[in-house]
C-alpha cells in the first residue's frame, strides 16, 4: 500500500466534490468562469439557469423561449396535488421550506412526469424516424408498441381538466418565431404536431397537446436532456408552491385535511359488527 504524502491527500480532499460549475475563494465567486460581480445586473434568472445546466450563456433568444416555457408551469390551482400538499403542510405547522420540500417531493412519474416522457417519447421518433423519415409514420410505430407493451397514456397529450389546454397556442406561436428565426431547428415542433396525427389515427379522436407536450417540444428545440425537463418543471412549479404555501400561512388555520370536515369521505368496508366473544381460556372457569 502506497503511502500518501499530507499533500497528495489534501488534493485528494480537494478533488473530492470536484465541479466544473463555481468557483469560490475568500472575496471571489466566479460561476463557469464569470465572475459573479459582472453576472449580477447583466444576465437575468433564465440566463442563470441556462449557464448553471449547460456551462454556456444562452442567446437572449434562446433565454426568451426558455422562460416563456417555464411562465405557465407555476401553477395549476389548489386542487394540484402538489399545490394543496404544500398547504395542508403549512396548517400542519411546517414552515415554508418543509411544505416545499413536501410538495416538491411528490413530482414524480405521474404528478411531474409527463414532460420528461414527453421528451423521451419525441426522442424515440426521432430515432425511428430517422434523417428523412415520414415522422406521423414513426410516431404510429413508435405509440403503438408503447400501446402494446401496456402503456396507457400518451404523455404530453390530452388533459383531465382542459378540452383544449390554453397554455399550448401561445407557446406553440413563439416556438414558431423562434424556428422562423433561426433560434431552434423546429424538428421536435414537428414530431409534436405529428404525434398529434398518429394519436388521431390510432385513438379515432383527436387529443390535443397540453403543456407538458409543448414544453417538451420548447426543451427539446433547446437541447435540454430529458431529465433536465423534469427538473424545469419542477424550478416553475416551485414558484406556484412557494406562493400557495405563504397565502396559506397568512390565514393562520390549522390542521386542514383534504376536505371540509362536513363532507364525509365514504367508507366502503364491512358493516358495524360486533367483537365475536373469545373462547375462555381453559382453566379460567369452574376455578377451585
Amino acid at each position: 500500500m502506497t503511502t500518501k504524502t499530507p499533500e497528495d491527500l489534501i488534493a485528494d480532499c480537494g478533488a473530492w466534490w470536484d465541479t466544473s460549475i463555481i468557483d469560490i475563494h475568500p472575496g471571489k465567486i466566479a460561476i463557469r468562469g464569470y465572475p459573479i460581480e459582472e453576472l449580477i445586473g447583466n444576465v437575468r434568472f433564465p440566463d442563470m439557469i441556462w449557464l448553471m445546466l449547460r456551462g454556456e450563456l444562452p442567446s437572449r433568444a434562446q433565454s426568451d423561449l426558455l422562460e416563456a416555457a417555464m411562465v405557465p408551469g407555476v401553477d395549476h390551482g389548489p386542487h394540484a396535488p402538489s399545490i394543496a400538499i404544500a398547504r395542508m403542510a403549512v396548517t400542519c405547522g411546517l414552515p415554508l421550506n418543509g411544505a416545499m420540500a413536501s410538495a416538491v417531493n411528490v413530482l414524480d412519474d405521474i404528478h411531474g412526469g409527463a414532460g420528461q416522457q414527453a421528451m423521451e417519447l419525441y426522442g424515440a421518433i426521432d430515432a425511428e424516424a430517422g434523417a428523412g423519415g415520414d415522422l406521423v409514420q414513426a410516431a404510429i410505430a413508435v405509440i403503438q408498441r408503447q400501446i402494446d407493451a401496456g402503456e396507457k397514456i400518451v404523455p404530453g397529450f390530452g388533459h383531465r381538466f382542459h378540452p383544449i389546454d390554453p397554455r399550448t397556442a401561445p407557446l406553440f406561436a413563439l416556438v414558431a418565431k423562434a424556428v422562423a428565426a433561426g433560434v431552434v431547428s423546429g424538428r421536435y415542433a414537428a414530431i409534436g404536431h405529428a404525434v398529434e396525427a398518429a394519436l388521431k389515427v390510432i385513438k379515432k379522436r383527436h387529443i390535443p397537446m397540453n403543456i407538458d407536450g409543448i414544453t417538451a417540444v420548447i426543451f427539446c428545440e433547446l437541447g435540454f436532456e430529458p431529465e433536465l425537463g423534469r427538473g424545469l418543471f419542477v424550478l416553475s412549479r416551485s414558484v406556484g408552491i412557494l406562493a400557495h404555501a405563504w397565502e396559506q400561512k397568512q390565514r393562520g388555520r390549522r390542521i386542514m385535511g383534504p376536505m371540509p370536515k362536513e363532507i364525509p369521505y365514504r367508507y366502503s368496508g364491512p358493516a358495524r359488527r360486533a367483537v365475536p366473544v373469545a373462547a375462555a381460556a381453559p382453566g379460567a372457569a369452574g376455578n377451585d
